[in-house]
């Protein structure tokens, strides 16, 4: 952690190997934490925390192997500091990927989220969409509805017993939650409403 008078800031990693990195870092940063690019292991080991964010999950898989990112990755979850995988980062959290829903050639997965995942299962870039989703441990029970936006998003197919289901769209979930491991198929960081990423912030304070 950084401290500044006095107060400690939380350090959040922001897993920067391609994808919209960016967005996470300043929204971070507008809460009161301290984000920060992640490329190599020790950027991980000095946090409090992880995001994954979206982007291209077979190449964002291939270089977090390559630059040995995915044992520090386990490493902090182990050490059990909240991560949270946003669209590409749910799936590599996962458990499984459904088949047929693979890239050719295989996808890393890390394992750690006990959920199964559909890659792709809302269409194409050009079928991205915003929606309201309602999020009662974010909102409350008679809060506002959460804006989410989802650009070739991945649904949750099925869970495991100890995964919390946080919001659906229609039939589909799209937010979970695992202990310290939080996933989304939809992009937060995307929006004005910094709701989630405040909830994921309220998770290390919990640690």
């Amino acid at each position: 952690m950084v401290v500044v008078n006095g107060a400690r800031q939380l350090r959040v990693a922001v897993l920067a190997m391609q994808g919209d990195y960016e967005w996470h870092i300043a929204r971070i940063n507008e809460l009161g934490a301290v984000g920060y690019a992640a490329r190599l292991p020790g950027d991980i080991e000095s946090a409090d925390a992880l995001i994954l964010p979206g982007g291209e999950s077979t190449t964002i898989g291939k270089l977090i192997a390559r630059y040995r990112v995915d044992d520090a990755i386990i490493r902090a979850h182990e050490a059990r500091k909240p991560i949270y995988g946003t669209c590409a980062g749910m799936i590599l959290l996962a458990r499984e990927i459904a088949a047929g829903t693979e890239e050719r050639g295989g996808q890393r997965k890390l394992g750690l989220l006990d959920i199964s995942v559909i890659r792709n299962a809302f269409g194409r870039q050009v079928d991205s969409f915003e929606t309201d989703l309602d999020i009662p441990a974010i909102a409350g029970k008679d809060g506002p509805p959460v804006r989410a936006v989802f650009i070739r998003a991945p649904i949750v197919a099925s869970v495991g017993p100890d995964v919390e289901v946080l919001a659906r769209h229609g039939d589909r979930i799209v937010f979970v939650r695992q202990g310290t491991l939080l996933g989304s198929s939809f992009h937060p960081e995307l929006t004005t409403d910094d709701r989630v990423h405040r909830y994921f912030l309220s998770m290390i304070a919990q640690r």
